[in-house]
């Protein structure tokens, strides 16, 4: 019997791209299986205004449920850390390059910057780093595509822009990346570089299509990355970063939280069973938590340790 399902998507170029992978691994995996897919236009891309992600991957999980489609495609890094009991991770496709990466005007590195020098970014984590690296760094907002943010270099009077090294890659365009961010020192966003794919949880029939492009060691990763963000409270917004790798059985977690300004943070590794990840990612989580109001305000929390 020939299945055929339908692929919801934001509608933006990085994420068609990135559902054009996930079609073309499932028909690899299932010769006959048809897919349609379907784009959906949120509120955040109708006010170009976002509050996390919940006007994004929220309503399309939304849709899901409701079953206006049959599975939802989005960046890892954009999932919420308790998601809905509805909804569940049918596949995570083989992880693609976690780091950040610098797309820059002229043709110098982070560390040769010139002084004062103006670096967009809106992301939390990005903007902490960079500042503990380059304090004297002005670091710029800026939103919209992959496409957008590089095209406010020039009309905003930028030096640069740091993005996903990934999703340049996933859109061809690699060739305008300037600088790779250098792991373990600079770590990425929990989930970063992996394409999930998310289901009804008791839609039986579409979770075995999808796993069949499931990727273990890429799920075995990504669930200790975004354990650490649950044992944390689940805020996406919090200027953390986390990288697991798996060899030989084995997950090695980083992970950091730093203060808005740079100038404080903390550091801490795990390791332990790659089947375990979500409790390797959980123990590291839960000995950031205590130091977490300490490194954001300098302040230490009433009653904490």
């Amino acid at each position: 019997m020939t299945d055929r399902l339908r692929i919801g998507t934001r509608g933006s170029p990085l994420a068609l791209a990135q559902t054009e992978l996930v079609v073309a691994a499932l028909r690899r995996r299932r010769a006959g299986t048809e897919c349609e897919i379907v784009p959906l236009r949120t509120s955040g891309d109708r006010t170009r205004r976002t509050t996390g992600t919940l006007d994004f991957t929220d309503e399309i999980d939304r849709r899901l449920e409701h079953g206006e489609i049959d599975a939802a495609v989005h960046s890892t890094k954009d999932l919420p850390a308790v998601p809905s009991r509805r909804v569940t991770v049918a596949a995570y496709l083989r992880r693609d390059d976690p780091r950040d990466c610098l797309v820059l005007r002229r043709g110098v590195t982070l560390r040769t910057l010139p002084p004062r020098a103006r670096i967009g970014s809106s992301s939390g984590r990005r903007r902490a780093q960079l500042l503990a690296y380059r304090p004297e760094v002005t670091v710029v907002p800026i939103r919209g595509n992959v496409g957008t943010r590089i095209d406010q270099i020039l009309p905003r009077k930028l030096d640069g822009v740091i993005l996903a090294a990934a999703g340049l890659h996933r859109l061809g365009l690699a060739d305008r990346i300037s600088e790779y961010l250098p792991l373990p020192r600079w770590l990425p966003a929990p989930g970063q570089g992996a394409i999930a794919v998310a289901t009804r949880a008791d839609d039986r029939p579409t979770l075995r299509a999808f796993a069949t492009v499931d990727h273990p060691t890429t799920r075995a990763a990504v669930g200790a990355e975004r354990a650490v963000v649950a044992a944390l409270g689940g805020d996406c917004d919090l200027p953390l970063g986390a990288l697991a790798t798996v060899h030989a059985g084995r997950v090695r977690l980083d992970a950091a939280l730093w203060s808005p300004d740079g100038r404080r943070s903390l550091r801490v590794r795990g390791t332990g069973p790659a089947s375990r990840g979500v409790a390797v990612g959980f123990r590291v989580g839960r000995r950031l938590a205590p130091h977490r109001d300490a490194i954001l305000t300098g302040r230490r929390p009433t009653g904490g340790r």
